[in-house]
């Protein structure tokens, strides 16, 4: 009787040590093993064994952010795919879409999040800001009202920017 009862003793221990994969991850491997990105965005693991947190880097080919690197976190809870992942751009650029503290304006992170959308959908709707940046739906408000008034004026504080100049007083990171 006492062995019978060490024996259910240490099978207990044993699952409390190790934890349970939880449907968050479940989804986030299985997305992660149908990501077809192209060669401008790169995914990092800090954490191998973490893949509800990890950082995203995207170097748009075309367009006025062109070679610039811009570098994302990327952090899934565990409602995932009922809540749509939290993602921040980690350095300050000029960009209507983005504020200065990188939060990111995007409609599926937001009210438009539906639980069939996946990782793909936001790496692509990430990469698709800086191709057609939009000041109808701005967090930057004055970048949104350079980029509605004159294109070419917003371009130039595009590429000041990313050199790490100052656009109306703001000195922002250098990302080329």
């Amino acid at each position: 009787m006492i062995k019978i009862w060490s024996m259910k003793k240490n099978e207990e221990a044993a699952a409390k040590a190790k934890p349970k994969t939880t449907a968050a991850q479940i989804r986030v491997q299985k997305d992660l093993t149908e990501l077809e990105l192209p060669d401008t965005m790169k995914t990092h693991f800090p954490d191998p064994t973490d893949l509800l947190n990890f950082e995203l880097t995207i170097t748009p080919d075309e367009g006025m952010y062109k070679n610039a690197t811009f570098p994302f976190t990327v952090a899934i809870s565990s409602n995932y795919p009922h809540q749509a992942p939290k993602v921040r751009c980690t350095k300050k650029i000029y960009h209507p879409n983005l504020d200065l503290e990188g939060n990111v304006c995007l409609n599926i992170l937001r009210e438009d999040w539906k639980p069939v959308l996946s990782l793909q959908s936001v790496m692509v709707g990430l990469q698709y800001l800086f191709l057609e940046p939009n000041p109808d739906d701005p967090l930057n408000k004055e970048a949104a009202e350079d980029l509605r008034r004159d294109r070419a004026t917003f371009a130039r504080n595009v590429a000041t920017s990313l050199k790490g100049g100052s656009v109306r007083g703001e000195k922002y990171d250098k990302m080329i």
